[in-house]
């Protein structure tokens, strides 16, 4: 067996669905009781955001397809964040709140997952950043982003 088809993907080390769903959850409760993010999510956020919000991210950590497949993929994505004028304030909360919210869910906390967590949220928030801007050109096909361990797989022992 090679080194790649042994490593887990970020899906399977995070613990699969449940754990992704558990991190959203307690990210977008945190949400709701700040007002920094009032303006994009006026009245709360829906169960059937966060539920799109997981498949998102169980697809772009390797898990299965269904936000491509079933939801729209990026284009679908894009189209919700477009002229959200989402602040520069509020992209630097989202990565840390996220990152509360993996705390909270009680996903792994080992400097190499939570290494490639926060690179997809830097990576992510600034693309949203610049598409949610007024007058816009984001690129408008692309896929679901599919990501990796980057420069640290997942560290075990022997």
């Amino acid at each position: 067996m090679t080194e790649r088809a042994s490593t887990p993907t970020l899906y399977e080390w995070a613990g699969g669905l449940p754990a992704i769903r558990a991190m959203i959850d307690a990210f977008y409760d945190r949400v709701e009781r700040s007002e920094l993010f009032d303006n994009l999510f006026p009245g709360g956020v829906t169960d059937e955001h966060r539920e799109f919000v997981t498949a998102w991210w169980a697809e772009v950590f390797g898990g299965p397809t269904r936000y491509t497949d079933e939801l729209g993929g990026y284009e679908n994505m894009l189209a919700h964040h477009r002229d959200l004028e989402i602040s520069r304030e509020q992209r630097a909360a989202f990565v840390s709140t996220m990152s509360l919210g993996a705390d909270d869910a009680g996903l792994p906390e080992d400097p190499e997952f939570r290494s490639a967590l926060l690179a997809y949220l830097e990576w992510g928030t600034r693309l949203a950043l610049e598409n949610a801007a007024p007058g816009a050109a984001p690129v408008e096909h692309a896929p679901v982003p599919r990501w990796g361990w980057g420069e640290a797989p997942p560290y075990t022992p022997g």
